[in-house]
């Protein structure tokens, strides 16, 4: 019997996905899980596997392009008995719902490369009106992935009631649902309503020439036209994202880590020994961050519109340099693990990244992201915010410096610089400082005797 292959949802946050590569052809024969199409979404790459065994007899959609999730990318004949419900899942209605065209302007977040994250994305509200971010298989994040969307349990603001899905889009894009006119039952908000508000947002930004780029420039004589990988289209939509709806502040603080320097050199061969994975600072410094998270709670947050939604769970993404470009893995419940357990959670998704095995949970939920710039050897740097947290700190290069101590005396010492870029409408410069005095006094307090298990 013929049966339509549709997009399969992977978290209400992820409204669409890019077709990156057919890895079937018309008239191929299909085993069920074998893969099928490589996808781009905001949270990850993903292999997407045949959901039954069968031939294939169509493809509907083309490599490069942009489906919404839930949508048919794909037809088969199949032997299968196909339950009824599979069959008709993909109903008019729901058809309509998904193929509604969203808007291009930052739908997709994430997958991160520049020297700053771009990915993250909001995943389903929860209660304590918490939202959660993520930044990105060379990824970008969900960790729920139900087959249908979510039932309508409905949340109210201002005398209206919004669905889950609703609000979700509404986050994701930067939306006032007040300020969105309702189509559906007593002027009820639809998801239709939000992907039409976005698109004529988008639209207008369009036409206003100071914001506008150039479209469809060509290359001259002695240039080269690249093409723009789903990747490379995502980062670009989400640094926009990130610079243009965010009000961005920085400020800088320089760290004497010449404890944590003889700390780490201390412990690194028996814990290597000991673990098989390298003692790198970074674990150190994540459980400063985490800390200093906790005693600032503010920095660990997201704009709602017409509040501040404080995150009850620290999940901190770490940008990672791989050969696709920079992605942000996130350690969930960092604040709750020790400075071993940091050096061994990391390294491993750090080499998932690398490799390309990210999966969805590894890139889900984040809600403040740590770059290591000093890695690449710069001493200062200001990313953008991997959009929509509050704030992303980095770390950067050690450097042995001649300072004058206490009392004038003159010594060399390790010293590192750490910056924040911040979201003004959430933090002031009063509440960076504290934040990151905290994270500096926590590192220059580490000694000999700084438990690392």
């Amino acid at each position: 019997m013929p049966v339509k292959i549709n997009l399969p949802q992977v978290g209400e946050s992820v409204t669409e996905g890019i077709i990156g590569k057919w890895l079937k052809k018309v008239g191929d024969t299909v085993d069920r899980y074998e893969p099928l199409v490589e996808v781009t979404t905001d949270k990850v790459n993903m292999e997407f596997p045949s959901p039954y065994n069968g031939k294939l007899t169509a493809l509907l959609v083309k490599e490069g392009d942009t489906v919404a999730m839930g949508a048919p990318i794909a037809e088969m004949e199949t032997s299968e008995a196909v339950a009824e419900a599979q069959l008709s899942a993909y109903t008019p209605a729901r058809q309509e719902r998904a193929t509604t065209p969203v808007g291009r302007t930052g739908v997709l977040l994430k997958d991160t490369r520049p020297v700053g994250p771009t990915g993250s994305g909001v995943e389903t509200p929860v209660s304590e009106s918490a939202v959660a971010v993520a930044p990105s298989v060379s990824a970008v994040t969900s960790a729920q992935m139900p087959s249908s969307p979510a039932p309508a349990v409905e949340a109210a603001r201002g005398g209206q009631r919004y669905s889950p899905i609703v609000r979700s889009l509404a986050e994701q894009h930067g939306v006032d649902l007040a300020q969105v006119k309702g189509s559906g039952l007593d002027g009820r908000v639809t998801r239709e309503d939000v992907a039409r508000y976005v698109e004529q947002r988008a639209a207008a930004l369009a036409k206003a020439p100071a914001l506008a780029a150039p479209a469809g420039q060509a290359a001259g004589p002695d240039e080269e036209a690249v093409p723009l990988t789903p990747i490379r289209r995502i980062i670009a939509e989400n640094m926009m994202k990130s610079a243009t709806q965010i009000p961005q502040a920085w400020s800088a603080l320089e760290v004497d880590v010449t404890s944590l320097v003889a700390r780490r050199e201390s412990a690194k061969d028996e814990f290597l020994g000991r673990e098989g994975v390298p003692l790198t600072y970074l674990p150190f410094v994540m459980k400063a961050v985490a800390e200093s998270l906790k005693e600032n709670p503010r920095v660990n947050s997201t704009w709602g519109g017409d509040k501040v939604i404080l995150k009850k769970r620290i999940h901190i993404g770490i940008a990672v340099a791989t050969s696709q470009g920079l992605v942000v893995p996130v350690i969930h419940n960092t604040d709750s693990m020790s400075i071993a357990g940091l050096a061994k959670a990391s390294n491993e998704i750090i080499q998932r990244a690398r490799d390309g095995k990210l999966r969805l949970e590894d890139v889900h939920g984040g809600t403040f992201t740590l770059n290591n710039t000093g890695v690449l050897g710069s001493i200062l740097t200001q990313p953008l915010i991997n959009w929509p947290q509050a704030a992303i700190l980095t770390t950067e290069a050690i450097v042995k410096r001649v300072m004058v101590l206490p009392g004038d005396a003159i010594a060399v010492r390790s010293m590192m610089y750490i910056g924040l870029t911040f979201d003004h409408r959430i933090l002031d410069g009063a509440d960076a400082g504290a934040f990151m005095n905290s994270v500096k006094r926590r590192l220059e307090a580490i000694s000999k005797d700084t438990a690392i298990y």
